[in-house]
């Protein structure tokens, strides 16, 4: 058993994590995942579980967060008849393919790769949310064919890399082809379950050394369960900020972070 201690420097720890996910998920309508991944990597790591498959625990944990935090989402937009059906239906084969990808691919690589890859993704997401604009276009109407083809896996796969649902890169692309941003929000909630399922189903039957205590898999209970718990006690609070104040500077400020973080995650995996 690891030291009592040790556990309660852990649970202090996420519980601080899982609050904070959820107001800024709340607030500014990003998911929680982009902040859960590099809090539980500096938590887990502060606390000595640094193996090098650490990166991997993470992604996992957090896309298991995303599992629940996702259905809660698409019920409560759908009742608002929000979540576009028909774009999940044509999408979904696609990013289930791209996940189940992503996660053989996170599977293998090493925790100081992945956090690389976590860096460099985070530097284009940060990008978009400070520099973005809501009247950028690629076109009228959400892709099919062979544009679909390609794009659907690849939301999967950048996703499941970096232990994410399908609001960073699901919203600017539908949001880019004319999808209307509240109904884009709502059906990126059905793309975090599709991008979610598959691959934490994957890596529960990964086997990962040094991996911190009650971890299956890769999915760390104890984190799982404490971050739902806290999210749903505070994501309210968020949204209740959002509708008291111009999110706007928030979410420029908010990508301002999110890029410092992405730049230490960089310099973590040059080993500087």
């Amino acid at each position: 058993m690891p030291d009592t201690m040790l556990l309660l420097q852990m649970l202090i720890l996420l519980i601080v994590i899982g609050g904070f996910a959820g107001v800024l998920a709340g607030l500014l309508g990003v998911g929680g995942g982009i902040v859960l991944v590099p809090a539980f990597f500096y938590t887990f790591q502060t606390l000595g579980y640094d193996g090098p498959q650490l990166m991997q625990v993470c992604l996992a944990t957090s896309l298991a967060t995303i599992i629940v935090t996702s259905l809660r989402s698409v019920h409560s937009h759908n009742k608002k008849g929000a979540v576009d059906w028909d774009i999940l239906r044509g999408w979904a084969l696609g990013i289930v393919v791209g996940a189940v990808l992503g996660m053989l691919t996170a599977a293998s690589l090493r925790s100081s790769t992945l956090q690389g890859v976590f860096g460099v993704l985070a530097l284009v997401v940060g990008a978009y949310l400070g520099l973005g604009r809501v009247h950028w276009r690629l076109g009228e109407e959400m892709p099919k064919g062979i544009k679909r083809l390609t794009l659907s896996p690849l939301v999967g796969f950048l996703s499941v890399l970096m232990g994410i649902g399908g609001g960073s890169f699901g919203v600017p692309l539908m949001s880019l082809y004319a999808t209307p941003i509240h109904r884009a929000v709502a059906t990126a909630a059905g793309f975090g379950v599709i991008i979610a399922v598959p691959s934490v189903i994957g890596f529960l039957f990964l086997k990962v050394a040094d991996a911190p205590p009650f971890t299956i898999g890769a999915v760390n209970l104890v984190a799982f369960g404490i971050v739902i718990v806290m999210t749903m006690i505070t994501a309210p609070w968020g949204v209740k900020l959002a509708h008291a104040m111009d999110p706007k500077p928030l979410k420029r400020a908010f990508a301002v972070f999110l890029t410092l973080v992405a730049l230490n995650m960089l310099r973590k995996a040059l080993g500087w």
